[in-house]
């Protein structure tokens, strides 16, 4: 719910990747707004095609907002519409249904391609979906192909936004991922009801607080952190009624803990432990939350630009590199990522000025 990211990629969707430019386009307060009050409604949906009024209204900002940051992005760029090949659009997830086999991600995939006149692919996750897999998370493929360049492997990449998770590369490409639980959101909606600040920025009112063991253990006994893997998460799946009775310092620095502790637990699913954690997305400025996960973990943690990215670009760039593997057929997602029972591509074409075609394959 921060903006928009927006990352400049030359790719084949394999191993080619050309990091270009890349920036980022904050929403506004009442935007911000907005999109809460849209996830609210959209608890109440009993289908992905219903659009209750601040969903609508919503996905109607979010899909102006996009035409406005690309615009803007190719003007200070100095790049032509024309030198773009395709748009990856994720839009915004308001819900997310996985056992009842849909999610919704709003943003108009049509009147982004039309307005801006570029292709653009938009819809990743519902073929996947559609063949019983989670939809979620889907930038493993891209995780896999940044991890080739790393000579030691196994290596975990976790990204660290509303919810984690995390992808496990092994030596050989396999790829195996979850969201692994809480990741900002439960901080950034305590900070914001008891310090009103969007943010816990550096963690500094968590470091100033004290972690309640027992909260944590209790959040930690959760089915979902039981249940076999791949799995995926809601945004709302996760609570802050645990922690309501505790201070602010003490609650922030609760979830703080919850945050990291999930993250590194996670290694109890993979098949070996990883000789890397490398934490992309906007937890990885949490300076405090940095801090708990190298604790937590028994291998080196270090954030996405140690091994030269951008952290707050991956996303958009993998979505840039699923969109150009959506265009060749290639899989997107795998048994080990979301569970769907074999590769599987997926996606929606929308033509600038031509009719959207679904990809299947």
């Amino acid at each position: 719910m921060d903006g928009i990211d927006v990352a400049h990629i030359a790719t084949d969707g394999e191993t080619h990747i050309e990091h270009l430019h890349t920036a980022s386009f904050p929403y506004g307060a009442e935007d911000r707004a907005l999109i809460a009050h849209a996830m609210r409604d959209a608890a109440t949906m009993t289908a992905p095609a219903q659009r209750p009024g601040p969903v609508a209204r919503a996905e109607e900002m979010i899909t102006r907002r996009h035409i406005e940051a690309v615009d803007s992005f190719l003007s200070k760029s100095g790049i032509s519409a024309r030198h773009i090949d395709v748009i990856g659009f994720h839009g915004q997830t308001v819900l997310h249904r996985p056992e009842e086999g849909w999610t919704v991600q709003i943003g108009n995939g049509a009147e982004l391609a039309l307005r801006t006149d570029i292709d653009s692919v938009a819809d990743l996750r519902a073929n996947d979906m559609a063949h019983g897999g989670q939809g979620a998370p889907l930038a493993p493929v891209y995780h896999g192909a940044l991890a080739a360049r790393m000579p030691d492997r196994p290596v975990a990449f976790v990204n660290i936004g509303g919810v984690s998770n995390v992808t496990w590369v092994g030596p050989d490409g396999k790829l195996l991922a979850f969201d692994t639980g809480p990741g900002n959101a439960l901080m950034d909606d305590w900070a914001m009801q008891h310090a009103g600040t969007p943010v816990d920025l550096d963690g500094a009112l968590a470091r100033s607080g004290t972690c309640n063991e027992a909260i944590l253990h209790d959040y930690l006994l959760l089915d979902y952190f039981a249940r076999p893997v791949p799995k995926s998460l809601d945004r709302g799946d996760f609570t802050l009624e645990p922690v309501a009775g505790l201070s602010a310092a003490d609650g922030a620095a609760t979830l703080a803990h919850l945050t990291a502790a999930s993250v590194i637990r996670a290694e109890a699913w993979f098949p070996d432990l990883p000789a890397t954690w490398v934490i992309c997305g906007g937890g990885r400025k949490n300076r405090f939350l940095m801090e708990l996960l190298a604790w937590y973990a028994d291998a080196a943690v270090v954030p996405a630009e140690a091994i030269g990215c951008d952290g707050d670009a991956i996303e958009a760039e993998a979505w840039a590199y699923m969109a150009v593997r959506s265009l060749r057929g290639l899989p997107l997602t795998f048994p080990g990522t979301t569970g769907v029972s074999e590769p599987l591509s997926g996606g929606v074409l929308h033509r600038a000025g031509r009719e959207s075609k679904v990809r299947t394959s």
